[in-house]
C-alpha cells in the first residue's frame, strides 16, 4: 500500500476517532452501530499487532486481511459478524481516501463468505395470543405490569425494534389518530399506524404512569423513578415471557418484529407495504418473511392425507 505523503506519519488512534465521528455526526449512524464499527476495527488492530508489531492498519494489504477473515472463520463468527466487519473496514479505507491518508483501498476487491439463508424465528399468532391474553388477566392498576403488557402488545402489533422503542417520546404517539412515529437507524422516520386495542393500552398505561411516576420525561416508556426504560429490560421482559412457549427456541424483540412481518403477509398484506412499516431500505430485506410464509404452507399442506402419497 502506497502513501500519500511518506514523509509524514499519522496517528492511526486519531484518525481512527476522527472517523467514529465521522460516521455520527456526518452519516447519523446510530450509537450501537457506531460501537460495533469501533470495536470492529480494533479487533482488526489487535489482529495486526499479534502478526507483526509493525503491522499498521494503512499498511494492510489484501493478504493480511484474508488471514483475517480465516482467523474469524476458524474462531466460529457467523458470516454475518465477519460480513460487518469487513463492512467496517471498508468504510474506514474509504474515509482515509477521502481524507489523503491513502491513494486505494487495498481491500476494494474483497468479499466475504455467504451468509446462511436460515429463516428468522418468530411466533405463531395462537401461542403468541396466549401470551398477551395472560398479561390482559394480571394487569390492574400496577405501573410494571400495565407498561410491561403494552411493551409485548407494541412490539407485536407494530413489529418496530427494540431500539425504536425505547426511543419513543411522547410526543410521538398519537393515541387519537392512532399513529406512532418512529425513529428507525440513520435516524429514519417512519409513520406506524396502530389498532383500537392497542390505543387502549396507552390510554391504561398514560392513566396509570400519571398516578405512579412523579418524576416527568420526554420518554415514553420509563421506570417507576421516571428514568428511560432501557434496551436490558425490554430484553428481560421479552424473553420471560416467550419462555411460556416451549416449542420457541429463540426469545427476543427482534423474534416480535419477525412475528409481526410474519403474520401481516399470511394476511394478505403487500410485501410493499410491510416493508415500509418494518422500515427496510431494501424490499429484499423483507422478502425473507415470504419464506417463512411458504414453510407454513408447506407444513399445512404435508398434513393433507394426500400429501403422504
Amino acid at each position: 500500500m502506497h502513501y500519500i505523503r511518506s514523509d509524514f506519519e499519522y496517528s492511526a488512534m486519531m484518525d481512527m476517532n476522527l472517523f467514529m465521528d465521522y460516521l455520527r455526526y456526518e452519516r447519523n449512524y446510530s450509537a450501537h452501530t457506531v460501537l460495533a464499527y469501533s470495536n470492529d476495527l480494533q479487533q482488526f488492530t489487535d489482529f495486526l499487532q499479534n502478526l507483526n508489531k509493525s503491522f499498521t492498519m494503512e499498511s494492510a494489504d489484501l493478504d493480511t486481511v484474508r488471514k483475517w477473515i480465516v482467523f474469524l472463520m476458524n474462531a466460529s463468527y457467523s458470516s454475518s459478524s465477519i460480513n460487518r466487519k469487513i463492512s467496517a473496514l471498508q468504510s474506514y479505507y474509504k474515509y482515509l481516501i477521502r481524507q489523503g491518508v491513502l491513494k486505494k483501498n487495498p481491500i476494494r476487491l474483497l468479499t466475504g463468505p455467504k451468509k446462511s439463508k436460515s429463516l428468522p424465528y418468530f411466533v405463531k399468532e395462537k401461542d403468541m395470543n396466549e401470551v398477551l391474553d395472560g398479561d390482559e388477566n394480571e394487569a390492574g392498576e400496577d405501573f410494571e405490569t400495565v407498561r410491561n403488557m403494552l411493551i409485548m402488545e407494541m412490539l407485536y402489533e407494530t413489529g418496530i425494534r427494540c431500539s425504536e422503542l425505547t426511543g419513543i417520546k411522547n410526543a410521538d404517539v398519537d393515541v387519537e389518530a392512532m399513529m406512532l412515529k418512529v425513529t428507525g437507524k440513520r435516524n429514519k422516520q417512519r409513520l406506524i399506524p396502530f389498532a383500537g386495542l392497542l390505543k387502549e393500552k396507552i390510554s391504561q398505561y398514560n392513566n396509570v404512569r400519571a398516578k405512579t411516576v412523579e418524576k416527568k420525561n420526554d420518554r415514553f416508556f420509563v421506570r417507576k423513578d421516571g428514568k428511560p426504560i432501557t434496551s436490558a429490560i425490554v430484553y428481560y421482559l421479552v424473553k420471560k415471557k416467550l419462555s411460556s412457549i416451549p416449542t420457541l427456541s429463540k426469545r427476543s424483540p427482534h423474534v416480535l418484529r419477525h412475528a409481526f412481518a410474519t403474520s401481516m403477509l399470511n394476511d394478505g398484506a403487500e410485501i410493499s407495504a410491510v416493508r415500509n412499516l418494518l422500515g427496510h431500505s431494501s424490499l429484499a430485506s423483507t422478502s425473507v418473511y415470504t419464506h417463512v410464509t411458504f414453510e407454513e404452507l408447506k407444513k399445512v399442506y404435508n398434513a393433507h392425507p394426500r400429501a403422504k402419497y
